[in-house]
């Protein structure tokens, strides 16, 4: 077990497939505030600053969600600020965008919503890491409670329009549908060189790279050997994780070393997990 990615290896970009790019961008731009920072015919580069792609959304007006099978549960924006979540949560009640829930997860704090295809999407803030809960033995402990929405809106600004995601906003983690839950942690752990920092009994578990609480999420919620979606389905197309270099180099020698086939790109590699989710591994 290598554990040994560095603590500045994160997730860049989540790639979805949409079957109306249009009505996928009105939601992105005017209820989470996204900004458009390329778009053609049948792709646009969301982010939120005006330089780097958070997301990329791919039109195919055939694709059809695939409910069942393994791919994307949630993706999770990470906010700068509780300020920030605060006038967000305040942003999408004026507008009146369904919110399927809140939780308190100890590390942070989440709003969770669906954007028009029916993907899964996260708005969360961190808290400090001392503040994080740990165990005795030092273990990071995350649970779901409820959000204090009380104290959380205290923080609203009403006068202050809410302008869009804020600088520093970031992909924060991704959640993922998987067929075997062992198999997929050992392929996250072993192979990507993750820690798995806590885990739900048989159905799911959390990793990271350094001492993040979490940068993936794994569960058997879609039913244990979920297959995977048909080709051209609406939903998660990739994830790209930035590394060094050497962190490339050093995947790439482990995959050899299991015999896990990959395709390189850009100095990069192109890998599908066990679930055939697919994984872009660049260097920064």
């Amino acid at each position: 077990m290598p554990n040994d990615s560095p603590a500045k290896t994160t997730i860049s970009r989540v790639d979805l497939t949409v079957s109306d790019l249009a009505k996928s961008l009105d939601f992105y731009t005017s209820a989470l505030g996204f900004r458009i920072l390329k778009q053609a015919d049948s792709q646009a580069l969301l982010g939120a600053g005006t330089t780097n792609a958070l997301l990329a959304l791919h039109d195919d007006p055939q694709a059809k969600p695939a409910p069942g099978s393994t791919g994307l549960y949630h993706f999770a924006v990470r906010l700068p600020t509780r300020q920030a979540l605060a006038q967000l949560v305040y942003h999408l009640a004026l507008k009146e965008v369904p919110i399927q829930g809140f939780g308190d997860h100890g590390a942070s704090e989440s709003v969770y919503l669906v954007d028009p295809q029916g993907n899964g999407i996260e708005m969360y803030r961190d808290r400090p890491e001392n503040q994080w809960q740990r165990d005795d033995k030092g273990q990071l402990q995350m649970g779901t409670d409820e959000v204090d929405l009380d104290d959380l809106l205290k923080l609203v600004r009403p006068e202050k329009a809410w302008s869009g995601l804020p600088e520093g906003s970031s992909i924060g983690h991704v959640h993922l549908h998987v067929a075997d839950l062992e198999q997929s942690i050992a392929f996250y752990r072993d192979i990507l060189g993750m820690h798995l920092t806590q885990r739900y009994g048989s159905s799911a578990a959390f990793l990271a790279f350094g001492g993040y609480h979490h940068h993936i999420g794994i569960n058997t919620w879609a039913g244990k050997d979920a297959p995977p979606p048909p080709a051209g389905s609406a939903g998660l197309r990739s994830i790209d994780l930035l590394v060094t270099a050497d962190g490339v180099e050093a995947v790439k020698e482990r995959l050899a070393g299991a015999g896990w086939s990959f395709q390189t790109e850009a100095g990069g590699l192109i890998i599908e997990d066990p679930s055939q989710n697919t994984l872009r591994v660049m260097p920064a």
